[in-house]
């Protein structure tokens, strides 16, 4: 089959989903393949969407419980998972069969897990319909995986591994997670200090943790100012944290607040170190050549990530305490050359080859 619309299933938990569901999107445009990305939390209703996040921000704060919710449920498999899995099902699938008949693509792509478990349902009724799942977290849960998805796109052998598990038979492929096309043009680091009034000479640390701004930044903030470092710190979609950061700002000359920003390389470039939460961001800060250092603040999948993250190198995770990270981005920029070394970038036709002839390797056909 040959594909001309592809249609992207992402999720607003956090902003990850839909960066790689743009960054996938750009790659297959310049190939003719028209994308449409939509949210699957308003295909689940609103009461169920509006508990699900509430459900899920709460127990994200209490490490034990949503430990234990992921690990025994969602990647154990158990019965509360699995009646998760088709209660979310069950409200989203009659949205996203009205949305595959208004749009009728060819392609399904599913970035969020809960898109992956209702597509697999449009499957009898539209037989020629391709299915793709495409995951960086480090190891996938049972929501991920059904029989009936055509192709499984994963960033490592683990994650391949993680899918096998469920499902012995499913075609994986691995490839490079694409990055956004913002980053490919991403200024350098003199350029960059310039527009946000940073010192050329100056010791720059970039802080965030998602678009939900997980953790105490605002302290962390104040301990790095005080050690001497320039802070450019994101709040993401968190106004409380922004506030407080604010409030930081005002004391402290050297300190550069951002809310949610479509700045992020251009921020990124002018930090001698990143740190944040495990996610898609590490892999924007290591094309960019910048040395992560992880807040371990998210549970469940956040801390497979951390670990996977250590496993590729120039990364240290730490505490999300000011003592914990002021100490792990000394240690890392005093072992490090300053400024940052030049790096080599991967072309972005690199990406889109990958992903290209990962499609087609799976009978969707991408026409060049």
């Amino acid at each position: 089959m040959t594909a001309r619309r592809a249609l992207f299933l992402s999720g607003s938990f956090g902003a990850g989903h839909d960066t790689l569901a743009e960054a996938c999107a750009a790659s297959l445009a310049p190939c003719g393949v028209s994308s449409r990305i939509v949210d699957c939390m308003p295909m689940l209703g609103g009461g169920f969407a509006s508990a699900g996040d509430w459900v899920f921000r709460r127990l994200i704060s209490v490490p034990p419980i949503y430990d234990a919710l992921h690990f025994s449920q969602l990647r154990g498999d158990g019965p509360v998972g699995r009646w998760m899995d088709r209660t979310a099902t069950k409200f989203m699938f009659p949205h996203l069969e009205r949305e595959v008949d208004g749009y009728d693509p060819d392609v399904i792509i599913s970035v969020f897990a809960t898109g992956a478990s209702a597509a697999v349902g449009l499957k009898d009724k539209r037989p020629d319909l391709a299915l793709v799942v495409f995951i960086t977290d480090s190891f996938a849960h049972r929501f991920w995986v059904h029989e009936g998805t055509d192709l499984f796109l994963v960033t490592s052998e683990l994650a391949a591994a993680s899918i096998h598990r469920y499902w012995p038979r499913a075609v994986v492929r691995i490839l490079d997670a694409p990055v956004r096309p913002a980053f490919h043009d991403a200024p350098e680091q003199l350029q960059a200090r310039a527009s946000l009034g940073i010192p050329a000479d100056a010791r720059c640390v970039l802080l965030m943790s998602g678009a939900w701004g997980i953790g105490p930044l605002d302290e962390v903030t104040r301990a790095l100012a005080a050690e001497g470092y320039w802070v450019v710190v994101v709040a993401g979609n968190n106004t409380r944290l922004g506030r407080r950061l604010s409030a930081v700002a005002a004391g402290n000359p050297t300190v550069i607040t951002f809310g949610y920003t479509d700045r992020i390389p251009e921020l990124m470039s002018a930090s001698d170190v990143v740190v944040t939460s495990s996610g898609d961001t590490c892999r924007e800060a290591r094309y960019l050549g910048r040395p992560l250092v992880l807040l371990d603040v998210v549970p469940g999948h956040g801390r497979e990530n951390v670990i996977h993250e250590l496993e590729l190198g120039d990364a240290a995770v730490c505490s999300p305490t000011a003592p914990s990270v002021t100490g792990t981005v000394r240690a890392i920029l005093e072992s490090r050359h300053h400024p940052p070394a030049p790096v080599s970038r991967p072309a972005p036709a690199d990406w889109d080859a990958q992903l290209i002839d990962a499609l087609r390797g799976a009978g969707i056909d991408i026409s060049s």
